[in-house]
């Protein structure tokens, strides 16, 4: 009885059941195994609707990489960049200049018909260069279409900038949902009440500071103010006030504070988010778009060629010079001039190239981690890892392929890195959960099993339950017998414990050579080991693999004779020799034995014969000796015949076959000799020619001698010598009666 009440045939009978049983329970464990599934897709629901930090940057990164791989394509556009660098310094002058030239460059882009100059530069302090300067620059802003620009803080001051034009606004005021700030640093009075606009020139990145969209509109305190951008668009039309559309004013979802759908700026309207701020498109670098200010100061463009840059265009002038570098980080540039960034984002304005990411996208990814984690967390759990690993990587492909499609062909902002999370997360956590019920199930078997079978069994068994019925299938095999030549003489010099310790460090290393190449090892008898190929698991080269195998193993025994000989720890006795028999063919293999006993095991003649053929080795003085059909199948190796042998308890004869070597020994031209002389004495020998197989006995004497067939070519002079003086009958076949195994 087993320690819990249940006998081993009641035990087996479960085990047999266990198909039937597994069918049947099969959807409770689907259930089952969903539950981490859904667990997770609930906690990945609930971190994507409260926008962390962290998982927000997640999509911002996939965005990134989108532009990076398919940025904006540059479109001819009327804006420009006029860049204070470090050439224009060097010929010009250090910064600040004085205002009047900043007032000269500024006439210079008027008369070349720039319909707007915005200045990316904040001409805050009074000129030290010389009194009237700062007057002098606000006339030259009052004669052409300058708009100026100033920083928004967060500190709190009185300073609030002079805007030039209001904003409408269709909807409820949006200032919730706009950044708050509480103070600005804006220009000279005289410089920016002459100025046809102004604009906040602030721009703020992500958490990792790239910026990968800029604020259209702020506000200081309750006042609304535009960006440089918006006011040089608005300046270049002539427009008047800049309308707004909130959400509640446009017809689009949203819930919470009114926020900003979009600017209306004269003929054109900007998709905006809710905090009013433009999704940057960026284009790759692109020399065309900007100017150096020293060619407009300096006379090195013709008044054709500044009216050719110029003309109705809108300048951004900014200053890209070291040290006064106004750089900022994008996703296609680590250091892009901020001019640049606001010029780009006119571009996107006039062209109508917007990136948007629509007031539906959090409902859809929400949807899509609902279905597909709920999905895959039901669907999972019957199609086992592989299976379910294709699902997942298709899905993945179809969300992550679906968010890029919609960006590169709708310019639509669909973040895919929850949906991947969810696909991921879904399938880790179902294989991890599943991997874990197989290994408590296959404990419960090893647990009830172990005190009856083999652990080798009841390791199988815990894979498959199903193969506890007896019996076992019939199959194509190569079988092996190898056994220690005068086992009984050493046992005699040796304690008994020398003997298991000698035993140990003599099958481990044997064992090793078996298992890699491809053999199953059926059992150790005493000092004898029986292995066979080709079950459980196919090995269509299993011939050569048990070739291969035997020939090993006679190298690492010459290597053991050599290393453990005088290694006390391993009681090695001595010089060992081992014989070992081998025959292919068919071969019942499989669970075989009682209800109270199974062993993996086979059977059959193929196997009995394997066992007498080894027993043969000694008679021959051979190390590997092999039957007619595994020598059919090996004739690439250096084989050479030693006799037609009917084995004891058979009635049948069979021809066996020495393995010398490997194939590569085949072409030993002292080996094609000896193969040829073999035959040659064989054939004089069963002709009964005595004299013939005598003269060719001596010249396979020195050849023998070289490959360790002394002992067969002895055998053979005393059959020969024997049979002179008593022949065998006339009818006799050549073959030869063993009567011992």
């Amino acid at each position: 009885m087993h320690r819990n009440g249940a006998s081993f045939v009641e035990l087996l009978d479960r085990a047999r059941r266990s198909p039937r049983i597994i069918l049947a329970s099969f959807g409770r464990l689907a259930r089952s195994n969903a539950v981490p599934g859904l667990a997770l897709t609930a906690l990945l629901l609930l971190v994507q609707a409260a926008h962390f930090g962290a998982s927000a940057e997640l999509g911002n990164l996939v965005f990134d990489a989108y532009q990076r791989v398919h940025p904006r394509a540059y479109e001819s556009a009327p804006v420009r960049v006029v860049d204070i660098d470090d050439a224009t310094l060097a010929k010009l002058g250090q910064w600040p200049w004085p205002r009047t030239d900043v007032a000269k460059l500024t006439r210079a882009l008027a008369q070349a018909g720039a319909a707007a100059i915005a200045y990316d530069v904040v001409f805050s302090e009074p000129d030290r260069t010389g009194a009237g300067h700062d007057a002098a620059l606000g006339q030259t802003f009052a004669e052409t279409p300058a708009v100026t620009g100033f920083f928004l803080t967060r500190e709190t001051n009185n300073v609030r900038p002079t805007l030039k034009a209001g904003f409408a606004i269709s909807g409820t005021d949006p200032l919730n949902s706009l950044p708050l700030y509480r103070g600005s640093i804006v220009p000279l009075a005289t410089i920016n009440n002459n100025a046809k606009g102004s604009g906040f020139v602030s721009m703020v990145g992500g958490n990792d500071g790239i910026v990968r969209s800029i604020p259209l509109v702020s506000r200081i305190d309750d006042q609304l103010v535009p960006s440089l951008s918006v006011e040089a668009l608005r300046v270049a039309q002539q427009a008047g006030a800049i309308l707004l559309k909130t959400t509640n004013g446009s017809g689009e979802l949203g819930g919470g504070a009114a926020g900003i759908v979009s600017l209306k700026i004269g003929a054109f309207e900007i998709p905006t988010t809710r905090a009013g701020e433009l999704w940057m498109y960026y284009t790759a670098p692109v020399q065309g778009r900007t100017v150096p200010a020293w060619k407009i100061l300096t006379g090195a463009l013709s008044p054709s060629e500044l009216k050719s840059l110029f003309g109705g265009t809108i300048v951004i002038v900014g200053t890209g010079a070291s040290g006064l570098r106004d750089l900022v980080a994008t996703p296609v540039s680590d250091r892009e001039l901020g001019a640049v960034v606001h010029a780009q984002a006119i571009e996107q304005m006039i062209l109508g190239r917007f990136l948007v990411r629509p007031d539906w996208a959090d409902g859809l990814e929400r949807t899509l981690i609902l279905l597909l984690g709920i999905g895959l967390a039901l669907g999972l759990a019957p199609l086992g890892a592989l299976r379910g690993g294709l699902i997942a990587a298709i899905a993945l492909i179809v969300a992550i392929g679906g968010s890029w499609v919609a960006f590169r062909y709708y310019l639509l902002l669909v973040d895919p890195t929850f949906s991947a999370l969810t696909i991921l997360g879904v399938y880790i956590a179902d294989t991890s959960f599943s991997f874990y019920r197989e290994e408590r199930a296959r404990a419960h078997i090893r647990s009830a099993f172990n005190h009856y079978l083999s652990p080798e069994l009841v390791e199988r068994i815990a894979r498959n339950p199903g193969q506890l019925e007896l019996g076992g299938e019939e199959r194509d095999m190569t079988v092996m017998f190898c056994d220690i030549r005068g086992f009984s003489r050493i046992s005699e010099k040796l304690t008994p414990q020398q003997i298991i310790t000698f035993l140990n460090a003599f099958l481990s290393p044997l064992t090793e050579v078996l298992l890699r190449r491809s053999a199953t090892i059926d059992k150790f008898i005493g000092d004898a080991i029986l292995a066979f190929w080709n079950a459980p698991l196919p090995d269509p080269d299993h011939a050569r693999n048990a070739a291969f195998a035997t020939l090993e193993m006679l190298s690492r025994l010459n290597d053991m004779n050599r290393d453990f000989v005088d290694d006390k720890s391993k009681a090695w006795p001595g010089e060992v020799r081992i014989g070992i028999g081998m025959n292919s063919g068919p071969c019942y293999v499989g669970n075989i034995g009682s209800a109270q006993r199974l062993n993996y095991s086979l059977i059959g003649d193929t196997v009995n014969l394997a066992s007498r053929i080894e027993g043969l080795t000694k008679t021959y003085g051979v190390s590997i000796a092999i039957g007619n059909d595994l020598a059919n199948r090996l004739s690439d190796f250096a084989l050479i015949e030693l006799d037609m042998v009917r084995a004891v308890g058979r009635d049948s004869a069979e021809k066996l076959f020495a393995i010398l070597g490997p194939p590569n020994l085949r072409a030993d031209s002292d080996f094609e000799k000896l193969n040829a002389l073999q035959d040659e004495m064989l054939g004089a020998y069963r002709r009964q020619d005595w004299d013939g197989a005598d003269a060719v006995l001596l010249k396979i004497a020195p050849l023998a001698e070289k490959f360790g067939l002394e002992k067969l070519q002895h055998l053979y002079v005393e059959r020969v010598t024997a049979y002179r003086k008593s022949p065998p009958p006339p009818d006799w076949d050549g073959v030869h009666q063993a009567t011992s195994k």
